[in-house]
């Protein structure tokens, strides 16, 4: 709110006051009746509800979009993911009621209009009835439903329009604001770590019983269980040698995937009917005994490639589709003019014979080693696959961790209170400390579902629950030592620091600009500087020369010294790329004030969240 009530102080805000944030923030927001709240709603603000379906169809789907942008659906948080749900979904049903509230609302011929415009509704270019009606129907809509729909989106983004639209930032205050973001000078950085400093640093009792008394109720020890749980990584699971059958599969797969073929041209007996397999012994048997292959193929094979002699090309092992392995078999081994045993597909009984062998392709041997190590791969995924489903089953059947260990063939694992809070341990990602929390798993004392952390699975089963409670003052001394001593090292960390910076003052900073400290060039976004070390950059600036100052950190101390600042890259900026800059800055006090006024709109309006529904969404 702080934004908020410094612009309405600004003479900008006074006149907006005037022209538009008066009827939507000074008409107040209106008083609701109905407070009660059914069991599958979760959230209502005067006439607008929010049910739990919706919430939980939120949720899902901003899951599964973090998924796809490749982050680990163990490393998310599934509380805070919720509550992330939860505000989104509560302040649009704040601003949708204030929307309703202040009477912005659309006509129906708006509505159709903008309708009419909407391609999904047509047909060659045109609005077509018929879509329209084929839309309601899919989505099973009457059309009063859908209007109401957009009405209230369009109401939506008007008044959000409204807000962030009146967004006012001065270009000279916009300038400003770009031209420090190209501000840059050298620096070179000397660090003193508050670890080297322990050691001069004596706590007393005193000392900790006054940080205990005064910090007590943020001294928690966190919920704790002892951990069982067990591990599968698919790379060490043993697994059979790969058959030269699997190793053929994977090189017509590498084949495939990189647009090539074997270097193999074949030509083909085709052989179809229920009489096949007896037609094709008898055409081997004609082989055998010296009989032209292409003439048989033009005598007997039922494939119209018979006619010239059974020649079909090029070798496509995604021709034969789950019969292509005993394709490749058949022809293994085989050179030029050799022919196949006859071998079924789905199409029949073939009796290949190879034409021509070309060297464009790679040949199994030349990569054997590759192939060995692709067969393998799938081997191991596939058995990974089978042992994670039967360990589930077990899980699901009742079964503890260690006689699925033992069942499995791997070693169970543990740790003793494992907390869920500040968690340090082997296992600290967010859905394993869900798991093991569970409430049901814990009464229980079960083994989890598989937790899927990158390639390895993982199971836990938890015991011996202790709730969150205060610390002791025995059990938080240590905590407590450790914290002041840190703190008292930092000081005498900064106080060499500062000391030194003095010195170089007066004496001038030759002895600190040595090429071991330097780090070039830096700027705000400086990579390379600690985020109180940015803070400070540009705090510390002359006329002309170098500066040296001492600035305390998260890790201690450090003398920095910056070269002349240097705001030549100024230029650098085109003017397109200065209006979209400006551009960005304006959204972003914009932003800025929606938020205010969200906030505004949650302290003023009646409402009603369910707390039964949350605490049965696992919150």
């Amino acid at each position: 709110m702080e934004n908020m009530r410094n612009f309405l102080k600004s003479w900008p805000g006074r006149l907006l006051l005037i022209g538009t944030l008066i009827p939507m923030a000074f008409l107040g927001v209106g008083t609701f009746g109905g407070h009660a709240i059914q069991p599958n709603e979760l959230i209502k603000v005067g006439d607008q509800v929010v049910d739990v379906a919706t919430f939980q169809a939120e949720v899902n789907a901003e899951r599964n979009a973090l998924i796809e942008q490749g982050i680990d659906a163990s490393l998310i948080n599934e509380h805070a993911l919720q509550q992330l749900i939860l505000k989104r979904l509560t302040d649009k049903a704040l601003l949708e009621n204030q929307a309703s509230y202040l009477g912005m609302t659309v006509s129906d011929e708006m509505l159709t209009q903008i309708l009419q415009r909407y391609e999904v509704f047509h047909d060659n270019g045109q609005f077509s009835n018929d879509r329209f009606a084929a839309y309601l129907q899919q989505n099973g809509l009457t059309k009063d439903a859908l209007f109401a729909i957009e009405r209230l989106r369009l109401s939506l983004r008007q008044l959000i329009t409204g807000i962030v639209g009146t967004a006012i930032y001065p270009n000279s205050e916009v300038s400003k604001l770009i031209d420090l973001q190209l501000e840059a000078r050298e620096v070179w950085v000397h660090r003193y770590h508050w670890q080297d400093y322990v050691d001069q640093v004596q706590i007393s009792d005193a000392q900790i019983q006054a940080y205990f008394d005064e910090h007590q109720d943020k001294l928690i020890k966190p919920a704790t269980v002892d951990l069982s749980y067990i591990e599968l990584d698919p790379n060490v699971l043993n697994v059979e040698t790969p058959t030269e059958q699997e190793i053929s599969a994977q090189h017509a797969a590498y084949l495939r995937e990189n647009g090539m073929t074997d270097g193999r041209e074949l030509a083909q007996i085709l052989l179809t009917g229920p009489d096949a397999q007896k037609r094709a012994a008898e055409i081997q048997a004609k082989l055998d005994a010296g009989e032209s292959f292409e003439a048989l193929a033009k005598a007997h094979s039922d494939d119209p490639s018979g006619s010239n002699g059974g020649v079909i090309g090029s070798f496509n092992p995604s021709v034969f589709g789950e019969h292509a392995a005993g394709v490749e078999q058949a022809l293994s081994g085989l050179g030029v003019g050799q022919i196949s045993q006859p071998v079924q597909t789905g199409f029949g009984y073939h009796i290949f014979k190879v034409t021509k062998v070309s060297d464009d392709a790679p040949n199994i041997a030349s990569m054997r080693d590759q192939l060995m190590d692709r067969a393998a791969k799938l081997k191991r995924g596939q058995a990974f696959a089978d042992l994670s489903a039967r360990i589930n089953t077990m899980a699901t059947d009742g079964m503890g961790v260690a006689d699925i260990a033992k069942e499995a063939g791997v070693e169970v694992k543990q740790i003793t209170a494992y907390p869920q809070t500040n968690n340090m341990t082997a296992l600290p990602q967010p859905a394993v400390i869900a798991a093991a929390f569970d409430d049901f798993t814990i009464q229980d004392q079960g083994v989890s579902p598989n937790i899927s952390l990158g390639e390895k699975n993982v199971w836990v089963q938890p015991t011996n629950y202790e709730a969150e409670r205060p610390l002791t003052f025995d059990e938080a001394k240590a905590q407590i030592k450790q914290t002041l001593a840190k703190q008292k090292a930092i000081e005498l960390a900064m106080a060499d620091a500062q000391r030194v910076a003095d010195e170089a003052k007066t004496s001038g900073v030759a002895a600190l600009t040595n090429t071991a400290a330097n780090i070039g060039l830096a700027t705000r976004m400086s990579p390379l500087l600690s985020p109180l070390e940015l803070a400070s950059l540009f705090l510390n600036r002359s006329a002309e020369g170098h500066d040296v100052w001492a600035t305390q950190t998260e890790e201690g101390a450090s003398v920095i010294v910056g070269g002349p600042v240097n705001q030549s890259s100024e230029s650098q900026l085109s003017a397109a790329d200065r209006l979209r800059a400006v551009a960005v800055i304006r959204d972003n006090v914009g932003a800025d004030q929606l938020e205010d006024y969200v906030h505004y709109l949650r302290e003023s309006s009646e409402l009603v969240i369910n707390q039964d529904a949350l605490k049965a969404q696992q919150f």
